[in-house]
């Protein structure tokens, strides 16, 4: 009997070390491949396939691929700049992701791979070494809303060891996303990380809420499951978030070293955070000195009874004083000729703000410049 168990522990320990030489040895072609000049190569294995193609943020048109005598399909871009970027492939129709890329990246309900040119900004999105600062899921309570909800936040460099006290910013996804946005495609903690190291930001606490007043969590971490994410839910833009926002606030002062004043708080937030970020602010005067409006929805919600004294809050919020109120918009966004509304309302009332136009449309290539540019200026 123990020679069996012996023969059979060997033939056991035989086949792992086959099965892991053959993970080794893997098939799969090099995706995405970066060359010197700039460009990227992207392959993907179909014989069987007619047609395949390549689709991301690098090129306004789908990229037509090759296939070579061994059935791999092939493409290649032109230079690129410094940048983060997101792709997919088309197989006959059919969407799908890179086999060869491990490494993805989730906006609402669509999955993509992600690559980085090293350089300028590549270099701020990317883990480098410096201190690093701490990301934590936390749930928190609602009384407001009468359910525990979830959140993410970023300590700087040092919290945990130390006992100062630090300003907060709060960041705000827009629709469709949840409190995993900002960390994941937005890069919050790689860019904070970066721009304190090189004394550009102070140091400071990022809270990254869920802007969905519906939802506890993000799907698959709440109880509901693992579901598929939408894009549009109810009570995200008709004043439910809004009036509860103050439990965030009450949250983070009673567990976190905060400087819980006005002039050490901002908000800021993209889409429909920033229209978030708009409103909050504006019936929360005495809360938030610093405001950023990023590609914001710069209009009335669903609920006329909550947002119909808006002009009233917004000149009571210019005279209550700001020291910044920044407003961020791509020339080709959709939501341009909103921003540009909001705008001349805000000239009509002498109500002072900042004003970055950049190019491109509702991406969030723009929103993480405008997260860079933000936190620069912030606490100071």
């Amino acid at each position: 009997m123990k020679h069996i168990i012996l023969s059979l522990c060997a033939l056991l320990c035989t086949w792992c070390a086959s099965a892991q030489e053959a993970l080794g040895e893997s098939t799969l072609p090099t995706s995405p491949e970066q060359h010197t000049n700039g460009t990227v190569t992207f392959r993907y294995t179909a014989p069987k396939a007619t047609q395949v193609t390549v689709s991301g943020d690098f090129s306004a048109e789908p990229l037509p691929m090759t296939c070579n005598a061994e059935g791999v399909w092939e493409a290649t871009t032109t230079p690129l700049d410094s940048e983060l970027y997101t792709y997919s492939f088309q197989v006959d129709g059919v969407r799908t992701i890179d086999p060869s890329n491990v490494h993805t990246v989730r906006d609402i309900a669509t999955v993509s791979n992600l690559f980085i040119v090293g350089g300028e900004r590549g270099d701020l999105y990317s883990v480098q070494q410096v201190p690093h600062g701490t990301v934590s899921r936390v749930w928190y309570p609602s009384p407001t809303l009468g359910i525990e909800r979830r959140m993410t936040i970023y300590t700087p460099p040092g919290y945990e060891e130390g006992k100062g006290r630090y300003p907060v910013l709060y960041l705000l996804h827009g629709m469709g996303g949840d409190e995993e946005a900002w960390i994941a495609l937005g890069r919050t903690a790689q860019i904070l990380d970066n721009l304190i190291a090189a004394g550009k930001a102070e140091k400071m606490i990022v809270v990254m809420t869920n802007g969905n007043a519906i939802q506890q969590a993000a799907p698959g971490h709440c109880p509901e499951g693992l579901y598929k994410p939408q894009f549009k839910l109810p009570k995200t833009m008709e004043g439910s978030f809004e009036q509860s926002f103050g439990d965030v606030v009450k949250f983070i002062d009673q567990h976190y070293r905060t400087l819980a004043k006005r002039e050490k708080r901002a908000i800021a937030g993209l889409s429909m955070g920033g229209f978030h970020a708009l409103h909050i602010s504006r019936t929360m005067p005495k809360t938030f000195d610093w405001v950023g409006l990023f590609s914001a929805a710069t209009m009335k919600g669903e609920n006329e009874a909550f947002y119909a004294d808006w002009d009233v809050t917004l000149k009571a919020q210019r005279d209550n004083g700001l020291s910044l109120y920044w407003i961020g918009c791509g020339t080709d966004d959709f939501l341009w000729k909103m921003n540009a509304g909001f705008r001349q309302k805000l000239d009509a009332m002498e109500f002072p703000y900042t004003f970055r136009e950049s190019d491109g449309g509702h991406t969030w290539r723009n929103w993480r410049i405008y997260l860079n540019e933000f936190a620069q200026l912030l606490f100071k």
